[in-house]
């Protein structure tokens, strides 16, 4: 009987086990990381355990140490969640023989499913419908585009589409390197990769007397560098080829049959638009992804997890899908500059109350550049997809999110597109239709503006004189703001006439933290909140962030011509140069790795590599600089 678990994870899916495993009456047992020490699920569990360090091999991945901290603090149980060492066998044997209840599949499972080469031939034994295999070797111009994937783990890292022979081979050897490094295991192989595919897959769940469950099914296929985006349920594919369904369920069945599976899994498939689908993958463990699931079944999938791993009997059948669930992957990143994680301190994270949110941060966490930059999930459900996809959207751009820059203007974007109303939800959706238009330089304009007001509201003398006030016509106050690489000057006069301004803006009231500007004959409220170093205005016209520019810059601030600097804290991984070699513009001189991804740098211009202040194993903080371009002599 278990009566306590140990979630040997972080963030949001421990917060997620968390609140099941209270509903059950179990105690809670959470592991940290040094850099997690303050972030909410710590403080949540009612017992944690501190694993120094900071890198997940040092923390998270370290399997004697999580099996340390059980014992420490009385756990029984433990539950891997996602990621880490959730589908490692060792790790699950290890529990095992600890004498710990293992809240999953079957080592054996784990372990054929470990490989994805293994576990291609092991499916189409069943009879599932897989995708050929290609041997690097044999890889030939009418293969092509294919898909250079790592035979072990998963969340797209170790994937490369090469759609040239002669890229094959240095894509190969990255896409080993990757996966050597996140994975431990460098084997790659190659499949035709399917351009304009459609990523499905099926929620199994099965127990330990043969009964197993097909939950309906999830698309999958809005990606970013192979890891989703965007995912809901059910398929809007497979809702229009009526006998789909059915033959997606049996192959996900015979999948889980033919390893004697146990426990929550996903079997995903990619499928063509005339419903022909291969297995790609089965993922042994819970996904990011399983809300939309319990928010069009009713169930709650973690709790069936328990149940099963207590060798308690599934009903039949599982209930049926009802309506229709979005959910969006709210990530720290910038979509607009290659995806760029970002990081620091998020002052204020506010959504809906009325919605399902599944988070990993509140108010005042920080964001750090060691583990995963999804901060949160945000899920809506409804009987009508389209309802459902517009009131999402509505929730993403109402909410107050400060001091991190997040993807979520992207997302409000995509459950707006037609392509996406329509059901146009392929894997090339990015590719097809870009990442959105960004922050309109008319919105920037008038919400710099509105926090230059809030800033001379707050710098009021106590006799209400406005600040900048004058008797006599003088010159416009100015104030000076970046967003990205753009800087904006505002130029304004306050005088018995109210705001002199460029453009047909009237100002109606202003405070330290609340503006109200007429614009164009329309009235609009800017909510203002300052941080040092940061102003973020938030109207309906769209959410701002705004860098104060300082009117006089420190020398000592200032760096070289043609230094290349990171643009985010992370970990040197690669370095393809030396001093004095010659380069040429774009080419890549290093690879950093922050937040599980993998960014290049490139020369800025041709020139020689005049200084190189970086290794390969090196730590670095954003604005570090790791080398300098100079021109050829």
């Amino acid at each position: 009987m278990i009566t306590s678990v140990l979630v040997a994870n972080r963030g949001e899916i421990a917060r997620r086990i968390f609140r099941t495993a209270r509903s059950l009456g179990l105690s809670t047992v959470a592991v940290y990381s040094t850099a997690d020490a303050g972030m909410p699920f710590v403080d949540e569990a009612d017992a944690a355990v501190h694993l120094p360090g900071n890198a997940p091999g040092d923390t998270y991945l370290r399997a004697d140490l999580i099996i340390d901290a059980a014992r420490r603090a009385g756990a029984d149980a433990v539950h891997p969640g996602y990621g880490f060492l959730s589908e490692n066998a060792a790790f699950a044997q290890a529990v095992i023989d600890a004498g710990l209840t293992w809240i999953g599949p079957p080592v054996d499972a784990i372990s054929s499913m470990g490989s994805k080469i293994e576990a291609k031939k092991l499916m189409a034994a069943a009879g599932v419908p897989v995708l050929a295999e290609l041997t690097p070797a044999a890889v030939a111009a009418s293969d092509l585009p294919v898909l250079v994937k790592a035979s072990a783990g998963g969340g797209g890292r170790g994937m490369r589409v090469v759609s040239r022979l002669e890229d094959l081979a240095a894509e190969i050897d990255a896409a080993s390197a990757e996966a050597l490094s996140a994975f431990g295991d460098g084997t790659v192989f190659c499949e035709r990769y399917l351009a304009t595919g459609r990523h499905i897959e099926v929620q199994v769940m099965a127990d330990r007397h043969g009964t197993i469950w097909a939950v309906g099914e999830r698309e999958c296929s809005i990606q970013r560098r192979h890891q989703k985006v965007v995912e809901e349920a059910p398929s809007p594919l497979v809702e229009r080829i009526p006998s789909m369904r059915a033959e997606l369920f049996d192959a996900a069945r015979k999948a889980a049959a033919a390893i004697g599976y146990v426990g929550a899994g996903t079997v995903e498939f990619l499928a063509d638009e005339s419903g022909n689908f291969y297995f790609l993958e089965m993922n042994t463990r819970l996904q990011v992804e399983h809300p939309v699931t319990e928010e069009t079944t009713g169930l709650d999938l973690v709790e069936l997890q328990f149940a099963v791993a207590a060798g308690e009997h599934l009903p039949p059948e599982p209930p049926p899908t009802v309506g229709h669930a979005i959910e969006v992957r709210l990530y720290a990143e910038d979509p607009l500059h290659d995806w760029q994680p970002q990081t620091g301190t998020l002052h204020r994270f506010r959504l809906e109350r009325e919605i399902r949110v599944d988070s990993g941060v509140e108010d005042g966490s920080e964001v750090s550049p060691y583990y995963d930059a999804m901060l949160a999930k945000v899920i809506v459900s409804g009987p009508d997809r389209t309802a459902v996809a517009r009131r999402l959207a509505g929730v993403l751009e109402r909410a107050t999110i400060h001091g991190v820059g997040t993807n979520r203007e992207l997302l409000a974007w995509i459950l707006r597109h037609p392509a996406f109303l329509a059901g146009d939800t392929d894997t090339a959706f990015f590719d097809k239709y870009g990442v959105g238009p960004g922050t309109d330089d008319a919105v920037v304009r008038v919400s710099a503006l509105a926090a230059a007001l809030a800033d001379a509201a707050g710098r009021e003398v106590p006799v209400r004189v406005p600040s900048g006030w004058r008797n006599l016509p003088s010159q416009p106050q100015r104030k000076s703001y970046r967003v990205g690489d753009a800087v904006h000057e505002v130029e304004y006069r306050l005088t018995r006439d109210g705001l002199v301004v460029d453009g047909n803006i009237t100002l109606l009231d202003s405070g330290p933290e609340r503006v109200v500007l007429e614009v164009d004959g329309v009235r609009r409220v800017f909510g203002v909140a300052a941080y040092a170093g940061l102003v973020c205005v938030d109207s309906s016209l769209g959410n701002v962030s705004l860098t104060p520019v300082e009117r006089f810059v420190d020398p000592a601030d200032q760096v070289a011509a043609g230094s290349l600097v990171a643009p985010m804290p992370g970990t040197v991984i690669r370095v393809g140069v030396a001093v004095g070699d010659v380069v040429k513009q774009g080419q890549p001189l290093l690879w950093l790795e922050a937040m599980k991804m993998e960014h290049t740098i490139a020369a800025p211009a041709d020139g020689v590599v005049g200084e190189l202040t970086v290794e390969a194993g090196q730590q670095v903080e954003v604005g570090a600089v790791l080398a300098v371009v100079g021109e050829d002599a």
